[in-house]
């Protein structure tokens, strides 16, 4: 009878077990399934929305801008002797030069020529050179090897410089931004440290202005990588992001 009894307890023992097993597997691939949906829902939202920052760049880069030099040209071809006609004319080209500049800078912050020809670190060189003369921010990149990685990643690798610099302005008033960029071991390394206000990171993480954050995080989780951000008042910023190649 004590025999029957603690086989049977046994048998439970070994049910419930298996049960618990069940369970167990069944959320940790139920978790795994919303992870990679989730991966995949945000790839496939980022891919539409640098599709469509690629098409309007081109189009700004390849139809406006020709177009509105042909019309400064037309009228650049015009003659007249009056004196208020001359000014409305010369006003008019100004006009049209200031909006051919505003057009290029709009296109290349929409997609920077310089990615697809020149590769990512003279993309990022470029595009700190562009900012240093007008920027309230001296940025200085550092970069230790040559740097090559795969075309579909350097568009998110640059948004994500981008974003931090961008955020830095925007949000640090620091003076010195430092940016590293360092291919180690497989890995995409990037490093950054400014010296403004900090910020305390999960306070701007939970909350709605915390957009940039989330979207390097984003781009991290499409490309598999960490980060970690260092922040405390009044000591400055770090970012480092580990990305496997």
């Amino acid at each position: 009878m004590g025999d029957r009894i603690l086989y049977t307890t046994l048998l439970i023992g070994c049910l419930v077990g298996v049960i618990i097993l069940f369970f167990v597997i069944s959320i940790i691939r139920y978790h795994r399934r919303y992870v990679r949906l989730q991966r995949e829902r945000i790839l496939a939202e980022i891919t539409i929305l640098e599709n469509e920052r690629r098409r309007m760049a081109n189009d700004l880069h390849d139809s406006l801008g020709p177009l509105l030099s042909t019309v400064k040209l037309n009228m650049g071809s015009l003659e007249t002797e009056n004196a208020f006609e001359k000014e409305v004319l010369e006003k008019s080209a100004r006009y049209i030069d200031e909006i051919i500049s505003s057009m290029r800078e709009i296109s290349y912050n929409l997609l920077p020529s310089s990615l697809e020809r020149k590769g990512l670190v003279e993309a990022v060189r470029e595009f700190i050179s562009h900012l240093n003369g007008k920027a309230p921010l001296h940025i200085q990149l550092h970069c230790w090897k040559d740097i090559v990685i795969p075309k579909e990643k350097e568009i998110h690798v640059f948004r994500m410089v981008q974003e931090i610099v961008h955020n830095t302005i925007k949000h640090a008033h620091a003076r010195h931004l430092h940016i590293g960029i360092s291919y180690e071991s497989n890995r995409l390394l990037i490093m950054t440290k400014d010296d403004g206000y900090g910020f305390d990171a999960q306070k701007v993480r939970d909350s709605s202005g915390g957009l940039g954050l989330r979207s390097l995080e984003s781009r991290i989780e499409i490309l598999q990588g960490t980060m970690s951000v260092e922040s405390k008042n009044q000591e400055g910023t770090r970012y480092y992001i580990e990305i496997p190649i």
